[in-house]
């Protein structure tokens, strides 16, 4: 019945648009029926965009002062508003619309025969409602985030080299952090850059680095009827890797199909079933199939999305055979059906699909913990949401594997154990547990809060280093400064709270640098090295003890390169947030080996002098905690 309605629709629109123009041709001069004044064209403005900026003054450098100047706020425009004007009656002819067969219009979706006709809107949300684009970001100043105008006056090929240039791994936990709280904090755009190309760029950077939900949160922020080409494809990114297929349906219904490309397509497919109309969707998606759109494994997984959506609900076996490897989108859209890919191609998929698997809630808690020591490492999870992790699988280890049901005992042991001793037993026997140095890492994150409980004393002297270090990984350094009675000069308890601990100025002298050097066992005695550099960032190393100790390590902390000149003269300038940006560049790198004594004294230098001392302070003992 539907078809048959839809045909004489159609018809009888092809004979009402072949009759408007002679109609309106036998009329002299229509009448307006518009209350006066309204009859008047608009201005000419560009809609959704932008005042143009006025000519900035020549910059002495690439780097600017932060305070300097500010963005010029973003008026957003009515839908419209650049309509060029019309002369009197010409807005009455219709145009001619070329419509195809009928055989093709019964296959069109109704969202297909509004793109058609010209009918979508331009925007999809009330004038009222729409957001300034002044400023992007999910995390205001008073919540932690950046100041607003910190990349504002900067200048925009430098911003875009600093962010586009981060392939997304650090090697530090807490480097990670001061970059995605960078990337997620309410920014002003640089000057000359599109709002909605700096949120792209922003986004993209978040999911190379694992961090999904920051990512959809951060595009989310943008109305989408100002989403450029880029923010579209970060949108898009975003939800496939949280497994949110239909987030990316507002921008799908206003952009119709300003895209071709298969993902695009299929999920226009998957957002029409949504909208209600599963049998057009369905439809689609088999002719997709048989034409190869998307590989058959992607096909068959949409098609189970999309028939989970009203009366079209139809079986699909998902079959796995001569699947050879994992993408986001064909990893996005297993767990968004609820299934588990097979454990063979998941063992080389690589860190990224950990960082998908311990932020998805649809997850089983298995998957999750299995995944959640890399997240954590990553600094992707905090220590409490490891803890709360690891309760849900406590509080539910009759129908968990005994692996991580033990873990969740020893976790509530480090708590509630009887006393000191049985505590740090547990805590011992989870990071011994750990199969490699990441994972160590890993767990010392999960035991923070309980090693923040021990009380110090003697018998615990000899796991002092490895509490004080659990400690710091959640940034407890008002705890850890507890255990400096038992630190005595030069040991690893003691080199880990000279770095972390808040408010010491300068006065280490070599004495206790080379005793630190003498018990040091790292290759290459790389902690003895990141020590110095980290001391000497801080200012707490006397100049002379400082150029001693870097003769005896063989290291050169005044070398310059260009990223180094770069961070020194935007922490001069006062400039927070490109200083964030430029350290994460410096950070890049799967493990500590790739890290130099050289970047990691610039980074701690110049974090330290635009008042991040805090972020300073805990990346520098972690890269004597794990170098």
């Amino acid at each position: 019945m539907r078809r048959i309605a839809l045909r004489t629709g159609i018809m009888a629109l092809g004979t009402v648009l072949a009759l408007t123009s002679a109609w309106v041709l036998a009329q002299d001069d229509p009448e307006s029926l518009l209350p006066p004044g309204f009859d008047r064209p608009a201005p000419k403005v560009a809609p959704n965009r932008p005042p143009a900026p006025g000519p900035a003054p020549a910059p002495s450098a690439a780097i600017r002062d932060a305070t300097s100047s500010a963005a010029a706020p973003v008026v957003q425009q009515s839908p419209g508003a650049g309509a060029p004007a019309l002369a009197p009656g010409a807005g009455a002819i219709a145009p001619a619309i070329k419509l195809p067969p009928v055989a093709v219009l019964e296959k069109m979706s109704p969202e297909e025969i509004d793109a058609l006709l010209g009918l979508k809107p331009n925007f999809d949300i009330p004038l009222a409602a729409r957001r300034s684009m002044q400023q992007v970001g999910i995390l205001a100043e008073g919540e932690g985030g950046l100041p607003g105008g910190s990349l504002a006056g900067q200048d925009a090929g430098l911003v875009r080299a600093a962010i586009a240039g981060n392939k997304g791994a650090m090697v530090s936990r807490w480097g990670h952090i001061l970059v995605r709280r960078a990337l997620a904090s309410r920014l002003d755009t640089p000057a000359t850059m599109n709002p909605a190309d700096f949120a792209a760029l922003r986004a993209a950077l978040l999911l190379r680095m694992g961090e999904g939900v920051a990512a959809r949160a951060l595009v989310q922020d943008v109305d989408t009827g100002n989403y450029t080409p880029a923010l579209t494809q970060a949108a898009l990114d975003a939800y496939i890797f949280t497994a949110d297929f239909t987030g990316i349906c507002p921008a799908v219904t206003l952009q119709g199909g300003a895209r071709k490309d298969p993902q695009w397509q299929v999920v226009s497919s998957i957002c029409t079933a949504f909208r209600g109309d599963g049998n057009v969707a369905m439809a689609q998606l088999d002719r997709q199939r048989y034409y190869g759109v998307m590989p058959r494994i992607d096909m068959l997984l949409a098609q189970k999305y999309a028939g989970a959506a009203g009366k079209a609900r139809r079986a699909v076996k998902i079959e796995w055979d001569n699947v050879e490897d994992m993408t986001p989108w064909r990893y996005g859209l297993t767990i968004g059906v609820g299934l588990q890919p097979p454990a063979s191609l998941m063992a080389k998929a690589g860190l990224r699909y950990d960082y998908m698997t311990a932020t998805a809630p649809m997850v089983g808690l298995e998957a999750r913990a299995a995944a959640a020591d890399h997240a954590a490492g990553a600094g992707i999870l905090s220590s409490a949401a490891m803890v709360d992790l690891y309760s849900q699988i406590y509080a539910d280890q009759d129908n968990v594997a005994d692996e991580w049901s033990a873990r969740g005992s020893l976790l509530r042991d480090a708590y509630v154990a009887s006393d000191s001793s049985g505590r740090l037993a547990a805590m011992r026997q989870l990071w011994d547990g750990a199969a490699d140095p990441r994972k160590r890492y890993a767990l010392q994150v999960l035991t923070a809060y309980a090693a923040a409980r021990l009380q110090p004393g003697a018998e615990l002297a000899n796991d002092a280093a490895d509490i004080i270090a659990s400690m710091l990984t959640a940034g407890l350094d008002g705890n850890a400064l507890r255990w400096s009675g038992l630190a005595k000069a030069g040991s690893r308890e003691w080199g880990l709270l000279a770095l972390s601990a808040p408010g010491i100025s300068g006065s280490i002298g070599t004495a206790a640098l080379e005793k630190y050097h003498d018990g040091d066992t790292s290759d290459q005695a790389r902690k003895s090295a990141f020590l110095l550099a980290g001391l000497a960032g801080l200012g707490r190393v006397t100049p002379q003890a400082a150029g001693d100790f870097a003769a005896t390590l063989g290291i050169d902390l005044n070398r310059q390169t260009r990223w180094s000149r770069l961070i020194d003269q935007s922490a001069q300038v006062n400039n927070r947030g490109l200083v964030a940006l430029l350290a994460g560049i410096g950070m890049q790198g799967d493990s500590w080996d790739k890290m130099t004594p050289l970047h990691l004294y610039h980074i701690v230098a110049s974090l330290r002098r635009v008042g991040l001392d805090a972020e300073a302070r805990m990346i520098a003992a972690e890269a004597v905690a794990r170098g």
